[in-house]
């Protein structure tokens, strides 16, 4: 009866500070490594889409690069050659490119 009642108190062990502590890691590491970085770029994305002015020279995120026209609330007007003209939306704005970039490109 003595095994018996030895073993069973072996089973019912108490929890330890590691397993209490292993999930409250994992979901801080998660955010520093994935949710902060992507917060970050966002944010930084939204200030250069509030900086954009007529005559800056843009790459969009599809590829296209050209010269703004025309900025509304959500769209822009963009040059992109002599004879052609698109709107795109803001949001698909990729990055600005320093002044007379697009010089050497054409």
């Amino acid at each position: 009866m003595e095994i018996i009642s030895t073993a069973h108190a072996a089973v019912q062990q108490e929890p330890s500070a590691l397993g209490f502590l292993l999930p409250i890691f994992i979901l801080v590491l998660m955010y520093f490594i994935l949710i902060r970085p992507q917060s970050k770029k966002i944010k930084e994305h939204k200030l250069m889409i509030n900086d954009l002015k007529v005559g800056d020279e843009i790459a969009t995120s599809g590829g296209i690069y050209g010269k703004i026209t025309k900025i509304s609330e959500t769209y822009i007007i963009l040059k992109i050659s002599s004879d052609v003209v698109i709107t795109l939306e803001k949001n698909s704005v990729g990055k600005i490119l320093p002044k007379k970039s697009l010089e050497h490109i054409r």
